[in-house]
């Protein structure tokens, strides 16, 4: 199977190393893309460098400033799909090594019988290691809400560990997506659902950061909550939109 790894990063110049090689390890057949928001840290510049010392196999995109999340997975996407038209999968994940790599090949295995597959904190209770209560709390409520008013069929809404067949991808318009945080994980996943692809859970262990900044914040926050509504108006608006799964 032809993989490409989305990573985009702000600030992670002191995990992107260690990510990049496990990712490696892990998936040595896999195309890996850096998607870095002009990182003041030097981010971008250790991602040129690893990009030099590894290349065909890892290149690092970089945009101009800092201009959220979802807007860097569009970025990453529209390139890597363009690039390497052959990919029959793309995964994306965080910088911040909470995602572990030893999933990769699992979650391509996932994918031969599903379009998206999800990395699940919560398919088995929760499975989380070192967050504080308030966050984890947010969570929880943030994924329950969007489950509520999308009715999408898996655990963990907002998750970023994912693995896309390319044709979803293709499908879904990325550049007519509205979201730019962490609710862009809500709104792709919808938009799949919506167009018959199957969506999967895939249990995995999540675990905090030890290194770097969290980047969520309130307006993040805020964001989720009207994109998540107007989702949900969309879907009352066309009920009949998402009807079987697709073969």
């Amino acid at each position: 199977m032809s993989v490409v790894v989305v990573i985009p990063t702000y600030n992670e110049r002191e995990n992107l190393e260690p990510l990049v090689n496990r990712v490696f390890e892990e998936l040595p057949e896999a195309q890996t893309l850096i998607v870095d928001d002009n990182s003041p840290d030097g981010t971008g510049e250790l991602a040129d460098h690893l990009a030099a010392q590894m290349k065909p196999k890892l290149e690092a995109l970089h945009r101009p400033q800092k201009a959220g999340l979802g807007a860097a997975y569009v970025h990453g996407y529209s390139y890597a799909l363009e690039r390497w038209p052959e990919a029959e999968f793309l995964i994306q994940m965080d910088a911040d090594l909470s995602h572990d790599p030893a999933y990769l090949r699992p979650m391509l295995e996932a994918a031969r019988d599903a379009d998206v597959v999800v990395g699940s904190r919560y398919t088995h209770g929760i499975s989380i290691v070192n967050w504080p209560l308030n966050r984890l709390i947010i969570s929880k409520l943030g994924t329950a809400y969007a489950r509520l008013l999308t009715g999408l069929p898996i655990t963990d809404c907002t998750s970023g560990f994912k693995c896309y067949r390319a044709e979803v991808l293709r499908a879904i318009n990325l550049d007519t997506i509205r979201s730019n945080g962490y609710v862009f994980q809500v709104e792709t996943s919808f938009r799949a659902w919506r167009l018959g692809y199957r969506l999967k859970d895939f249990p995995i262990i999540f675990y905090e950061r030890t290194k770097g900044e969290s980047k969520l914040h309130l307006d993040i926050a805020f964001e989720a909550f009207v994109v998540v509504a107007r989702l949900g108006l969309d879907r009352l608006l066309d009920p009949q939109c998402k009807t079987q799964a697709r073969e």
